[in-house]
């Protein structure tokens, strides 16, 4: 289908959920030099080496079990999509091994200035932890954990998130949780006993919500008559994204632009992000995610919203997509009512966590 390039995405983020090993009731075994000794073989903990991405991909495939994650079939995505960002970091990717076997990493990074124009190391993530399903209830997840939280805090970090959200995602955009970064989902129920075991409270939620582009009725506004005279509907293949921290998260998937543009005055009025996530989980029927849905403010609640994405979606139908995915703070009402007034469907919750100064785990 020749016209679906504009949503196709060269590659893609990822992130995975296996924390089943922190709700062990065995008692924390003590560590050898560098590892922990279960019997006659020995835990290590390391930093991440170039030999290492056959080994994670395979504990990230074996550790799949959740709606949010996929199997990858290649190192390319993790060589492309997260060794290759500039402030990729293989101290901050901890694996740990036993006899040369990767059992489980956890990667921990930093997130953005507040003007995205750098990396800040005041906030402390942990992007992603996974442990083997053989390898769990041994400590390895606390142990790697505890590792990850000193990387952080030895850089400088005064605070400590678990569960990438906007803009606090460096790493794994995409590939987990469909539209956007939505921390950890709900779906992955040993993620927040985890963390909380862990000293860790809950820090912000987002609502996952799919639409099924095939039982999709239009709306009927009586607004829209008036709003089609003013504006234009435009496409913009390359989405211009707004800073060098956006670029560097969501650059490669090549998001695109649809606009809303006032045709007296040439001036774009409403917008929203879509780019094609099905690209990254092929074989899979054709999907869009729409990121950062913006009106200006002093046309808010005057339709312009809902006309875009009805526009959109009737757009997208006739290139053959049939779903589309979104993502939105719980607190941001008047999008969350856009989303159900269209038909969408919320189909999880992301959650992000934040680490408690004095956890009583401690």
């Amino acid at each position: 289908m020749k016209d679906r390039w504009y949503l196709a995405s060269r590659s893609g983020l990822f992130i995975i959920d296996a924390f089943c090993d922190g709700l062990s009731a065995q008692p924390r075994a003590a560590p050898s030099v560098g590892g922990i000794r279960k019997g006659a073989r020995v835990i290590r903990f390391r930093r991440f080496l170039n030999s290492d991405p056959p080994g994670i991909v395979e504990v990230w495939n074996e550790s799949i079990c959740e709606r949010g994650a996929f199997p990858i079939h290649s190192t390319a995505l993790f060589e492309q999509m997260i060794f290759a960002k500039p402030y990729f970091d293989p101290d901050g990717l901890l694996i740990a091994e036993e006899d040369g076997q990767v059992v489980g990493f956890v990667h921990a990074a930093f997130g953005p200035n507040a003007a995205e124009t750098a990396v800040s190391t005041d906030i402390g993530i942990i992007c992603i932890l996974a442990v083997h399903p053989g390898h769990r209830h041994k400590g390895i997840g606390t142990t790697l954990l505890h590792r990850a939280e000193d990387y952080l805090r030895g850089r400088g970090a005064k605070q400590l998130i678990a569960g990438g959200m906007r803009p606090l995602n460096p790493f794994y955009f995409g590939l987990y949780g469909g539209a956007d970064s939505p921390g950890f989902l709900a779906s992955d129920a040993a993620a927040a006993p985890f963390f909380e075991q862990q000293g860790y409270v809950g820090s912000g939620n987002c609502l996952v919500f799919e639409l099924n582009l095939e039982e999709y009725a239009p709306p009927v506004d009586s607004r829209f008559l008036s709003l089609r005279r003013k504006y234009d509907v435009q496409l913009v293949p390359q989405a211009e994204l707004k800073s060098w921290w956006q670029d560097c998260v969501m650059g490669q998937i090549e998001p695109v632009e649809f606009r809303l543009t006032d045709k007296l005055s040439g001036i774009p009025e409403a917008r929203v992000l879509a780019w094609e996530p099905s690209s990254l989980r092929q074989p899979s029927p054709p999907s869009a995610g729409l990121l950062d849905i913006q009106v200006q403010a002093d046309l808010r609640r005057q339709g312009l919203a809902r006309f875009l994405l009805s526009q959109l979606f009737r757009y997208i139908q006739e290139q053959y997509f049939t779903l589309v995915m979104m993502q939105v703070p719980e607190l941001n009402h008047p999008v969350v009512a856009l989303a159900k007034s269209l038909g969408f469907e919320q189909v999880d919750t992301g959650r992000s966590f934040r680490k408690e100064k004095n956890p009583t785990s401690e």
